[in-house]
């Protein structure tokens, strides 16, 4: 073999390879299990609080923000513990704790009562996903993190399509209740797979950790945080993609609240027609996700994000200025493939870029960045449409898009970084 052919950057794992690997093989089970329950219990959630509290549409938005704020205020300060914890643990225990926090559902019988619930069981969520994510990079190759990542979204995505029709059936012929005994038993599941896994963290990250022992307590947590959130800041192509997944996720945050406005107001159709075009998104994010990594397996992660959001500006960019039925169901599958061409690369790149002992908090805090973001678009869409049009909120985020696409060209143009050969340990 030829020193040139011996240094190519290796051949992308496919996702069929990735399930070959039995610790990975695993996380996706638990990960299936678990997002089934979590979707289950929000329709239960959102059911019993509009059919038999007579919640109003700010109320149940509440209960979204009430689910992701926590994640968006702690994940930078949560990459801090899951660096230092033990990574097992950390899923299991979170894990467990979920599992009783669903439990209190069963007593629940108030707006904010769901809230408070819903949070509690968001703030442990911010650690598992960071472990998570670290997980997954100690046991797949850099060649196959693509692959991993877009087999988690599609487990998500999955869910969202089908999760509500099998939850509606379980709640018609069984009640809300056995849908968060379920959601509790699912998070018991998962904490089961991963306390059987075998995972290993890098000898590296204890020694790089332990440079900081000279400071204690909330000295050396704040350190650790900017540590983190510095990483990305002077990292140009880690701080694009997680400027742009962060952009992509406050546009989907605003745009989903107000189709249904726009389907009544602008286009005077029916619920039908919300339905539709909410399925739309779903779809076309499952689409985007799954044919990207199939088709665009050698095309880098910069271009697969440029293009991303491009197509997301184009997308808003038609229901701004064309309000048609049969645009909007175009717009809506255009703005769902381009957001799963940012969401998986941006991961992936993320964990391909980050060094191992800084992977918690780096991943938390982009973590952080895009439930932020999702947040202010929730609020924010709310607050512009009582000023304006919806589709005026619709251009200006075309222009947002725009704006990130021209500044990432001049002050964020990531470097390209070829794929490294596979160690020894990995092609093994």
């Amino acid at each position: 073999m030829s020193a040139a052919a011996a240094a190519s950057p290796p051949e992308p794992l496919s996702m069929k390879a990735v399930l070959g690997i039995p610790t990975m093989r695993r996380l996706w089970y638990a990960q299936i299990v678990s997002v089934f329950g979590d979707f289950v219990a929000l329709f239960a959630v959102i059911n019993v609080m509009t059919f038999e509290l007579h919640a109003t549409a700010q109320q149940i938005t509440g209960v979204q923000i009430a689910y992701v704020a926590p994640i968006a205020v702690l994940g930078v300060l949560s990459g801090v513990f899951v660096d230092r914890w033990p990574l097992k643990m950390t899923m299991v225990g979170s894990d467990l704790t979920r599992a009783a926090l669903c439990l209190l559902l069963l007593f629940v019988h108030s707006v904010w009562g769901f809230y408070a619930v819903l949070a509690s069981i968001s703030v442990f969520s911010s650690f598992f996903s960071p472990a998570q994510g670290v997980a997954i990079r100690s046991v797949v190759p850099r060649h196959g993190l693509r692959s991993a990542n877009a087999l988690l979204q599609q487990v998500m995505l999955l869910m969202r399509i089908i999760g509500p029709t099998v939850a509606g059936l379980i709640v018609h012929l069984l009640g809300e209740k056995v849908c968060y005994i379920a959601d509790s038993l699912s998070f018991v599941a998962s904490g089961l797979v991963m306390a059987s896994l075998l995972l290993n963290r890098p000898t590296e990250v204890g020694d790089a950790l332990e440079g900081g022992a000279e400071t204690r307590g909330l000295a050396r947590i704040w350190a650790d945080m900017k540590q983190g959130i510095g990483f990305i800041v002077h990292h140009p192509a880690l701080l694009f993609v997680v400027t742009a997944l962060a952009a992509g996720m406050f546009v989907m945050g605003c745009f989903g609240p107000l189709v249904a406005v726009y389907v009544r107001d602008t286009l005077e159709r029916s619920t039908q027609t919300f339905a539709l075009a909410s399925g739309s998104i779903g779809f076309g994010l499952l689409a985007g996700i799954s044919t990207l990594n199939a088709a665009a397996r050698n095309v880098s992660e910069k271009v697969l994000v440029y293009c991303g959001l491009t197509g997301i500006g184009l997308g808003t960019l038609l229901l701004s200025l064309v309000p048609h039925v049969a645009v909007l169901f175009i717009g809506c599958i255009l703005i769902g493939v381009a957001a799963g061409a940012i969401i998986v690369p941006a991961q992936t790149l993320v964990q391909r870029e980050t060094p191992a002992p800084l992977m918690g908090r780096v991943g938390s805090s982009m973590m952080s960045a895009i439930f932020g973001a999702q947040v202010g678009g929730l609020i924010l869409s709310g607050i512009l449409a009582e000023h304006t049009s919806v589709r005026r909120v619709f251009l200006f985020c075309t222009i947002l898009v725009a704006v990130l696409i021209i500044g990432g060209k001049l002050f964020m143009e990531p470097k390209e970084t070829p794929l490294a050969p596979p160690t020894a340990q990995e092609a093994a």
